[in-house]
């Protein structure tokens, strides 16, 4: 793939994800990309996929572009950024006008891959939740993977409402109503007793470059989702820890105490485990399943993708439990939880 072809596609499925500025922005950088820059002489030296499945280059460049904007360091920038509109012209002109003034600013921001931890995708994962503890009622021991910021391991701070009913707090400090195709979830009462994740490199959003770095890669267009992720980031927590998610895991299989549900989660971040790593973990968490009890249950909930081909029909919704080695299919989601297709009848 050449990062022309890259910038086209992460383009299109910006568009098809309800974001028009990140597509003109896109397609605008596939036919002008400064090659002879700092930044294109930098971006070329990356191997492998660069597009959406890989290093994300794309996305790289535009959540450098719209920290700058957000962290007020380009005016000029910020004048033809939503809620601003610019002509292709004029947007073109500026954009490559900042590439070469705050190159400095980008060729840093780069290093590191794109890091939304969209809030919203906590609406599937509470449905998902409500399932679980319809089957082992009791208090939650959480470890999520590839954690990022932690804020969608504070899903029993948010709330969930589908046609007038509500699942998740009362007073939530963030409130989902995406588009709900199908059956309600049950009603329960999840109950978090401890919680904890991890990821390779994990951000603190009480932090401010940290928290930047999570709101830079919303999209300019999607105020929304900036408000939801600002919301959701002033909910004390404890922070993700740094590490393999699988080596982290090991050792916490063993110490979920009696009486508590063992709840593995992640969202959309299994793809982005190596291979072997996948194996590793699946095998592990299998294994704990066999020797899981009634009294010290094993649940594993994942919103993920199980490739390019199902993509553009969001992710899928699995629910498995042990004892019993259940699987259940739930639906399928919106990566940016805009929609839920809830197929679970229990």
């Amino acid at each position: 793939m050449t990062l022309s072809d890259a910038f086209i596609s992460q383009a299109e499925s910006c568009r098809r994800m309800g974001s028009p500025f990140m597509g003109q922005l896109l397609s605008l950088l596939a036919v002008a990309w400064p090659s002879d820059s700092a930044l294109g002489r930098k971006v070329s030296t990356f191997r492998g996929d660069i597009g959406p499945a890989g290093h994300s280059i794309p996305l790289r460049i535009a959540g450098g572009l719209h920290a700058l904007v957000l962290s007020n360091r380009a005016a000029d920038l910020a004048a033809v950024y939503p809620p601003k509109k610019a002509s292709d012209r004029i947007l073109r002109k500026t954009v490559l006008a900042a590439i070469e003034a705050h190159q400095d600013f980008l060729l840093d921001w780069i290093d590191s891959p794109p890091q939304t931890n969209e809030v919203r995708r906590s609406a599937a994962l509470i449905a998902g939740v409500h399932v679980a503890v319809q089957h082992f009622d009791m208090p939650i021991y959480l470890s999520e993977l590839g954690a990022s910021g932690g804020l969608n391991m504070l899903w029993d701070h948010y709330a969930l409402e589908i046609e007038g009913q509500r699942f998740g707090a009362k007073t939530p400090a963030v409130l989902f109503t995406p588009q709900w195709q199908g059956p309600c979830p049950p009603h329960a009462t999840p109950v978090i007793a401890e919680r904890a994740g991890v990821d390779l490199n994990p951000l603190d959003p009480s932090h401010p470059d940290h928290l930047l770095r999570m709101m830079a890669y919303l999209w300019a267009d999607q105020p929304e989702r900036i408000q939801m992720t600002r919301a959701a980031a002033a909910v004390p927590a404890t922070r993700p820890v740094q590490g393999d998610a699988i080596d982290w895991l090991a050792p916490r299989l063993a110490q979920a105490p009696q009486g508590h549900m063992h709840l593995i989660q992640h969202s959309v971040a299994w793809q982005y485990f190596p291979a072997a790593v996948q194996d590793r973990g699946r095998a592990l968490i299998e294994a704990a399943g066999a020797r899981a009890t009634l009294q010290r249950p094993l649940a594993w909930l994942s919103m993920e993708t199980e490739g390019d081909a199902t993509a553009k029909i969001g992710a899928a919704l699995t629910l498995q439990l042990w004892p019993g080695d259940l699987t259940i299919e739930l639906g399928r989601a919106d990566f940016h939880g805009r929609w839920v297709n809830w197929t679970y009848t229990g």
